[in-house]
């Protein structure tokens, strides 16, 4: 089967390092789905305004040349412990396809606008299907190592000059998308050196950061 892109994700975040590891953790983040020209036709999208979220099937086009492993190592397990790769969410898959659920804000003739995704700028998106609770919602399911293993979000420090920089330059909005993504710690879990600084792109920002005894210190915003 060949499958070619219906549409292109657009985003403020431009490379893998920064996004959230899954959707629905940076709540602030705005993103567009941007309809291929054959799709453009507000036909295939009408109806789709009755929803409040949607799935995004897409792909993970930065990892088209990566290596393919029958097991990975999940951050959530702190970069060390193997799992089976179909046991996992990780970007490196047989077939490089991802899944998200994103909360739909609006639709416009040949794009949606969304929040929430884990998705970087030009990612080619291949199918989009309504979010339905009652059959896609489990609250009461396991989540195997997931549930094993709990997620603490690191607390997040700007300082006051920055934040009421950017907070004037980009809005409060861009500033909690920044938070949220920071506070889910996007360092490779086996790094632990809290000297080592790090950096992301958001837009036309670089956010530099260190994380030290359980927080995230912005240290640089250019």
């Amino acid at each position: 089967m060949t499958i070619e892109p219906i549409a292109f994700f657009q985003s403020p975040l431009k490379g893998k390092f920064g996004t959230p590891r899954q959707s629905s953790l940076a709540n602030s983040l705005r993103g567009n789905v941007m309809m291929a020209p054959q799709y453009k036709d507000f036909e295939a999208l009408r109806g789709l305004e009755l929803f409040d979220f949607i799935w995004l099937v897409w792909g993970f086009s930065a990892n088209v040349n990566a290596g393919k492993h029958p097991t990975v190592r999940p951050p959530r397990l702190g970069g060390n412990d193997r799992v089976g790769v179909f046991a996992s969410r990780s970007p490196f898959r047989p077939n490089n396809l991802g899944l998200s659920a994103v909360r739909l804000e609006k639709v416009s003739p040949g794009m949606l606008s969304v929040r929430g995704a884990d998705i970087i700028d030009g990612t080619p998106i291949y199918d989009i299907k309504p979010y339905i609770p009652s059959a896609d919602s489990h609250p009461e399911a396991r989540a195997g190592f997931v549930d094993l293993n709990p997620w603490n979000a690191l607390e997040v420090c700007i300082p006051d000059h920055l934040a009421e920089r950017l907070l004037k330059a980009c809005g409060e909005e861009t500033l909690e998308a920044i938070r949220e993504i920071l506070s889910q710690d996007p360092r490779p879990h086996y790094h632990s050196d809290p000297s080592r600084i790090y950096g992301f792109s958001f837009g036309n920002l670089n956010i530099r950061f260190r994380v030290e005894e359980g927080r995230a210190v912005v240290i640089e915003i250019s």
